[in-house]
C-alpha cells in the first residue's frame, strides 16, 4: 500500500505566495469573493476526500480493473468506484468551477486545477470519469443551444449523469481527417449517427445514470477531410423534452481494452449503430468545438503528470528515509543501526531531488496557466483577456507535453529509489510507473504538442505568446537584478531568455527555406522551451521565499530545489539547442 499526503503547504506556496492568485482573482469580475480563505477551505476539502476516500481505491481498483459484460454490452467499474463517485457529486465537485445557472459554484478555473491535481493523486484511473465530463461541459457551454445547455449541462454539472469525448476510429487517430462515422438527416431535426469509436476513456460505466457522448461525425454533403466534420450530442440513453431518461440509445460499448496502465479506467470500443444524435454547432465546424475540448484536457492532463510524479515522490522519499542500506561513503551517520538509510547516499538525493524539482516546479507552471484561464474569462478588460488567451495558448503544449514527459522520469527515478523492492506489485510504485506512460499519449502525444508549439504557437501566430512570457521574463529579471539572494538565478535566466528568443528567430528561417525543419526540431524545442519556463518559476519561487509565511525548513527545502534545478537540470537547455542545431540532415531517411 503506498501513501499519500495532499500537499496542501506546497500548494498554497505556489498560489499565494509565489503566483499571488488571491490579488489576481479578486480583482476580476465576480472575483470579490474568492478569497484566500475560501480557497484554502475548499483546498482542505478536496484534500481530504483525496486522502480518505479516493488514494485507499488506487491500488485495488487496479488490480480488480474494469469488468465488461458481453451479454449487455455494459462495463462495472472496481470496488469501491461507485461510492467514491457519490461522494464526489454530493460534495458538488462535479460543478466545482462550472456557472451557477447550471448549478455550479462558479469557482476560479486555478482552484479546479489546483482541486483536480489531488484528486489524481489520489487515484488517477478513478479521476478520469469527471475528468472528461469537465471537457463535455466547456464544450456545451460554449457551442450548445439554449435548449442543448438546458437540458444536458444542469445533470452533468450535478454528477447525476457523465460525459465523453468520442473522436478517435481505428483508421484516424491523430488524423481526424481520416473519421468515417456518418450522421444521417432525420425528419424531426435529429440524426442518425453510424461507426465505430476506439480508445474512449468512460465510454461506458455504473457510476451515473446517463453518458453523454459528444461525437464527431460526417454529414453526407461533408467535405474531405477535418473541414468536413461536425459534432453531435449522443446520449447512453434518450432524453426527452421534459429532460427525463427515456430508452436506450443504440449505442453500445464493444469492448474494453486490456492496458498497461490505468486499468481502473474503462477505455472502450464504442460502436452507434443509428443511435439518435443531435447536432452541436454548426455543420463542419466540429472541429471548433472538440479544441474547446481538447485544450481544457491537455492541461488537466498535464495535471496527472504532477499528480503521478508527486504520489512517486511522497512514497520514493519515505523508502529512502526508512530503509536501512550500506553506510555513507564518508563514515556512518547513524553508527547505533546496523546501516545508514538510503538519503545518505549522494546519488539518492539526486534522484529526489530532481523529482522534487519537477513537482515543484510543474505545479507552478500548471497554476500559473489555469490562472490564465481565469483571467481570460473574467478579465478586467479586453486587453487583459486577449493577452492571458495568447499566454495560455503557448503554454498549453508545454504543460502537456514536458509535464508529462517528466513524470515518466519522475516515476522512473522513484522505483530506481526502491531498487528490486519496486518492481514488486505490493509495493504499489510500479503502478506510478505504468499509469504515466498513457499521459504523454492520449490528447496528442508529445510529438503532437511540440507541432503545436513550433509550427502553430510559433509560426502560424508569430510567437505572440512567447513574446509576453519573455516580456514577463525580462521584467522579472530586471526587478531583481540587485536582489542578492536571486543574482545567481537571474543572471542565468536573463542570458537564456535572450537565448531563447533569439534561436527561435534563426529557426523560424531555416524552416522558412525547408519545412522539414520543423519536425527534426520540435521536439527539442519542446523540452528547451520547458525547462527555461520551468527555470522562470523557480527563480518567482525564490524571490517569494522573502515574504512567505512558511516554516524556515520550508523556505530552505525551497531555496535547495531551485540551487539543485539551476545547477544540475536546467544545463539540459545546452543539449536541446545542440540538437536543434544540428538540423534535419542529421535524420537521414530510413530504408
Amino acid at each position: 500500500m503506498t501513501l499519500y499526503k495532499a500537499p496542501l503547504d506546497d500548494q498554497r506556496f505556489a498560489l499565494f505566495d509565489v503566483l499571488g492568485a488571491e490579488a489576481v482573482l479578486t480583482k476580476l469580475q465576480g472575483g470579490d469573493g474568492h478569497t484566500r480563505d475560501l480557497l484554502d477551505a475548499v483546498l482542505e476539502e478536496a484534500g481530504r476526500l483525496s486522502e480518505q476516500v479516493l488514494a485507499p481505491t488506487n491500488a485495488p481498483g487496479d488490480e480488480e480493473g474494469c469488468h465488461f459484460d458481453k451479454a449487455s454490452r455494459t462495463v462495472t467499474t472496481p470496488k469501491g468506484f461507485k461510492e467514491a463517485f457519490k461522494q464526489f457529486a454530493e460534495g458538488g465537485w462535479a460543478g466545482l468551477t462550472m456557472a451557477e445557472e447550471f448549478g455550479g459554484q462558479a469557482l476560479p478555473s486555478v482552484l479546479g486545477v489546483a482541486t483536480t491535481e489531488l484528486f489524481q493523486s489520489g487515484n488517477l484511473s478513478w479521476s478520469l470519469y469527471p475528468l472528461l465530463s469537465e471537457g463535455a461541459c466547456h464544450a456545451l457551454e460554449l457551442h450548445g443551444t439554449d435548449d442543448q445547455k438546458h437540458t444536458y449541462l444542469k445533470p452533468i454539472v450535478s454528477g447525476q449523469w457523465t460525459g465523453t469525448m468520442c473522436l478517435t476510429e481505428p483508421q484516424a487517430g491523430s488524423d481526424l481527417g481520416l473519421l468515417k462515422t456518418r450522421a444521417e438527416p432525420g425528419a424531426d431535426g435529429s440524426y442518425k449517427i453510424t461507426g465505430t469509436k476506439i480508445f474512449i476513456s468512460a465510454g461506458d460505466h455504473d457510476l451515473a445514470e446517463n453518458i453523454i457522448h459528444l461525437v464527431l461525425a460526417r454529414l453526407p454533403d461533408a467535405p474531405a477531410g477535418s473541414r468536413g466534420i461536425s459534432m453531435f450530442i449522443v446520449p447512453k440513453f434518450k432524453v426527452g423534452g421534459d429532460g427525463a431518461v427515456g430508452e436506450r440509445n443504440n449505442v453500445y460499448a464493444g469492448a474494453i481494452e486490456h492496458k498497461m496502465g490505468i486499468r481502473g479506467s474503462a477505455t472502450c470500443v464504442m460502436n452507434f449503430d443509428e443511435a439518435e444524435g443531435f447536432l452541436i454547432g454548426q455543420p463542419h465546424k466540429g472541429l471548433a468545438a472538440m479544441f474547446t475540448m481538447m485544450n481544457a484536457a491537455r492541461l488537466s492532463v498535464g495535471v496527472q503528470g504532477l499528480a503521478l510524479s508527486e504520489r512517486a515522490l511522497q512514497n520514493s522519499f519515505n523508502y529512502a528515509r526508512e530503509r536501512l542500506q550500506s553506510r555513507s561513503l564518508s563514515g556512518a551517520k547513524f553508527p547505533d543501526k546496523p546501516a545508514d538509510n538510503l538519503l545518505v547516499q549522494p546519488d539518492v538525493r539526486r534522484m529526489l531531488l530532481t523529482q522534487r524539482a519537477f513537482v515543484e516546479g510543474s505545479r507552478m507552471l500548471l497554476l500559473y496557466a489555469a490562472l490564465q484561464t481565469d483571467i481570460e474569462a473574467r478579465g478586467a478588460d479586453d486587453a487583459q483577456r486577449q493577452k492571458a488567451s495568447e499566454l495560455l495558448a503557448f503554454l498549453i503544449p508545454i504543460a502537456k507535453g514536458m509535464v508529462t514527459e517528466l513524470a515518466q522520469e519522475c516515476t522512473k527515478e522513484a522505483l530506481q529509489v526502491y531498487g528490486g523492492h519496486g518492481f514488486i506489485v505490493e509495493n504499489g510504485v510500479e503502478q506510478f510507473v505504468r499509469d504515466a506512460r498513457i499521459i504523454t499519449l492520449y490528447e496528442g502525444t508529445t510529438g503532437i504538442q511540440a507541432a503545436d508549439l513550433l509550427g502553430r504557437k510559433i509560426l502560424q501566430l508569430k510567437g505572440i505568446g512567447l513574446q509576453h512570457f519573455l516580456g514577463e521574463v525580462g521584467a522579472f529579471c530586471k526587478q531583481h537584478a540587485n536582489d542578492e539572494a536571486l543574482k545567481s538565478f537571474v543572471g542565468t535566466l536573463g542570458a537564456l531568455g535572450k537565448e531563447w528568443g533569439e534561436l527561435t528567430m534563426k529557426l523560424a528561417q531555416r524552416i522558412q527555406t525547408n519545412p522539414e525543419e520543423l519536425g527534426a526540431a520540435a521536439t527539442d524545442y519542446l523540452y528547451y522551451s520547458g525547462y527555461i519556463t520551468l527555470a522562470y518559476f523557480w527563480a518567482r519561487a525564490v524571490a517569494a521565499l522573502a515574504h512567505s509565511t512558511q516554516q524556515p525548513e520550508f523556505k530552505q527545502a525551497k531555496r535547495d530545489a531551485a540551487a539543485f534545478y539551476f545547477a544540475r537540470l536546467l544545463p539540459r537547455t545546452h543539449m536541446h539547442k545542440a540538437a536543434i542545431e544540428a538540423g534535419v540532415d542529421t535524420l537521414p531517411v530510413i530504408a
